[in-house]
């Protein structure tokens, strides 16, 4: 869990913080007639994830550009099918690349470039909620002709109540934060004025793969999901008071 309590500032007696240009209709003016401390607390809950997204596409070079296309539509409609026969539904397939551009070669001896063909290329991203069958989903698209394999990336579908419990604790670490600076200033308690918040999520950077690497290993591609990190951030602001 990832803990961090910065205090901004404390200003002395009377001071006045205005949220706003007074031009606003929903502006609000909050007074304080004591020192205010202002603290930004960073909480984090990790958890196991229960969803992965794959990226799998297909790259194909042909002489022409009609024919590089034509090619890569015919592969990727392989990959495709299989993905949605390994009982993916569709809302969770998105085509999220098409890429066609001219392939060159330098000549080192005529100190040229050589054109090659047409580079095509498409990419899916897949979402699968089974994180235990990603290995498998990914030698199968492999299998079905997949050139390009990105990912696994892994996330919590609904991360509310990891959420919840950071900002519980936030608030706390800051409240007590903010005492304790109260209470080395001389004052016993504290009047809360304000509190924003900011929404942090961090999973493992997902890696990516080639066919060429799937292909030496004869056994399944071995997904390890580990933990995923969601958070949030709130600034706090506290009037000291007596």
């Amino acid at each position: 869990m990832l803990k961090r309590a910065i205090p901004l500032f404390a200003v002395p007696a009377a001071a006045l913080c205005t949220l706003a240009a007074p031009a606003a209709a929903a502006e609000v003016q909050i007074q304080a007639s004591g020192p205010v401390v202002e603290l930004n607390v960073s909480e984090s809950v990790k958890a196991k994830p229960d969803m992965a997204t794959v990226g799998a596409g297909v790259s194909v070079i042909a002489p022409t550009a009609v024919e590089a296309m034509r090619q890569n539509a015919q592969a990727m409609s392989a990959v495709v099918e299989r993905i949605k026969s390994l009982g993916i539904p569709a809302e969770d397939i998105q085509t999220t690349r098409i890429n066609l551009y001219a392939q060159y070669d330098y000549n080192q001896t005529e100190r040229r470039q050589v054109f090659r063909g047409y580079q095509a290329s498409n990419q899916v991203s897949v979402i699968l909620r089974e994180v235990a069958e990603t290995g498998r989903v990914l030698d199968a698209l492999v299998a079905a002709g997949a050139t390009d394999i990105n990912g696994p990336s892994f996330s919590l579908e609904d991360d509310t109540q990891a959420k919840a419990q950071a900002r519980k604790a936030a608030m706390e670490r800051a409240q007590e934060q903010a005492m304790e600076y109260a209470q080395l200033a001389g004052y016993p308690s504290l009047r809360l004025l304000e509190v924003s918040e900011s929404i942090s999520s961090r999973a493992p950077q997902p890696m990516a793969m080639r066919t060429a690497a799937v292909e030496e290993q004869a056994a399944d591609t071995q997904v390890e999901p580990g933990l995923v990190s969601t958070g949030v951030t709130v600034t706090v602001k506290y009037e000291m008071t007596r």
